[in-house]
């Protein structure tokens, strides 16, 4: 009896014509696509990434306050930003859906982040996930480099007035 409920399966199954499967990759959400982390005045789809070139003095130094100066570079998904505080400069408290990693080159700031104050020196580093509260003071002349990803459209529309003095 084994054999022919083998026997009758084996015959069901090859008297059925097979189908064709069209296995499809998933897609890959470009940076920036998922609505969890759209940026407002990003657009839905991004040119291809392009090699470039560009020596920090070429680039427009923006004075956002007297304290506060800052150039930016922007790549497809990725922004470099050289901001320059004097003495005594704060950055207000503030979150954005970007992760920030902060890269002190010369001076000292001072960070109130995650219930902690962290000073961060020249040569040393700070990583700020996306949507962490954070303010900072300049303790001496400082050059800090900020690395964003996504790119800070509020930056780039000149949408930051927190940073301006200006609400």
């Amino acid at each position: 009896m084994a054999k022919s409920k083998t026997a009758r399966s084996k015959s069901s199954k090859a008297a059925k014509p097979r189908s064709k499967r069209v296995v499809r990759k998933p897609r890959v959400a470009l940076a920036g696509e998922s609505s969890a982390f759209r940026q407002q005045g990003l657009p839905k789809r991004r040119a291809k990434a392009e090699l470039k070139y560009i020596p920090w003095n070429t680039v427009e130094l923006e004075e956002l306050n007297p304290l506060l100066r800052r150039q930016f570079v922007v790549g497809r998904d990725i922004m470099v930003a050289r901001v320059l505080m004097k003495k005594g400069c704060i950055v207000p408290e503030h979150s954005h859906i970007n992760e920030q990693v902060t890269y002190i080159l010369e001076g000292a700031l001072k960070f109130w982040i995650d219930g902690r104050e962290i000073v961060v020196r020249a040569g040393e580093v700070l990583t700020i996930p996306p949507n962490m509260p954070h303010r900072a003071e300049a303790l001496e002349e400082t050059v800090d480099l900020d690395v964003f990803n996504p790119p800070r459209a509020d930056w780039m529309n000149k949408d930051d007035r927190y940073l301006r003095g200006t609400k």
